[in-house]
């Protein structure tokens, strides 16, 4: 059963403005948190999409820490740190959340799974510690590549009634394990979970009725998935990529 617009965990975030002194310096000088008044949220899948610099990372790290998780990822019951490098960010935020709790939750983002995979592993070699590794599937995180690891850490420990947010999650997959992920989301939103993801990939940013955030340096706006920048790179791409050559090349 997929979650609705009275039942979802997260329904909107505002920014604090009266708070800010300045925008001319991190985290307030980027495109996605100088333009932002209120960001509301799909019951189900909400993407938050646009070029490097204009602040996708940094908005879900805020809207992450906020919510109690790790900067580095996990669930809320993770507490480590490689290196405290997170903005300030989650202290201006204001979340409004649902009437109800999600079970099950987790952050997940490509640049940090390194750390959060090394943290699995010395917490199950540590003194009287569980077997965390065996809600990832089983086999070490590290004994697997990169695209795998970060696969069946999706695949194996989302549950269902959660609220998941992952951050770039297709840097580590081929096309076809982005579509088997698109499955996956299918799967877990009609368990009443509820997604917010930054991609790049027109592919992860197809799922069906999803709502399409785009970040320009004009600020926010809803976009169908035919419109947003990336689509239409890629189509001109695969449809005249001599064209597109040309005007690179010359």
């Amino acid at each position: 059963m997929k979650l609705n617009k009275d039942d979802q965990y997260l329904k909107r975030v505002y920014l604090k403005s009266e708070m800010i002194d300045s925008c001319d310096h991190f985290p307030f000088n980027l495109s996605a948190v100088k333009m932002m008044e209120k960001l509301v949220f799909h019951p189900n899948v909400t993407y938050i999409v646009g070029e490097n610099g204009m602040g996708k990372s940094t908005l879900l790290e805020g809207i992450a820490i906020e919510l109690g998780f790790n900067p580095e990822g996990g669930t809320k019951n993770f507490n480590f740190s490689s290196f405290d490098s997170h903005s300030i960010l989650d202290k201006y935020l204001r979340l409004v959340k649902g009437a109800y709790l999600p079970t099950d939750n987790f952050f997940i983002r490509a640049e940090t799974f390194y750390n959060l995979a090394s943290n699995i592993e010395e917490m199950d070699s540590s003194p009287g510690g569980g077997f965390i590794i065996d809600s990832f599937g089983g086999k070490s995180l590290h004994q697997q590549s990169h695209g795998e690891s970060f696969f069946t850490a999706f695949m194996n420990r989302f549950q269902g009634r959660g609220l998941y947010i992952l951050d770039e999650p297709e840097a580590a997959l081929s096309p076809l394990r982005q579509l088997s992920m698109l499955s996956r989301i299918h799967e877990l939103v009609n368990k009443e979970s509820q997604f917010i993801i930054a991609t790049h990939s027109p592919i992860m940013m197809a799922y069906p009725d999803a709502k399409i955030l785009q970040l320009t340096e004009e600020g926010m706006t809803e976009t169908p998935l035919e419109d947003t920048d990336h689509y239409a790179v890629m189509k001109q791409f695969f449809e005249d990529k001599e064209r597109l050559f040309h005007h690179l090349f010359n």
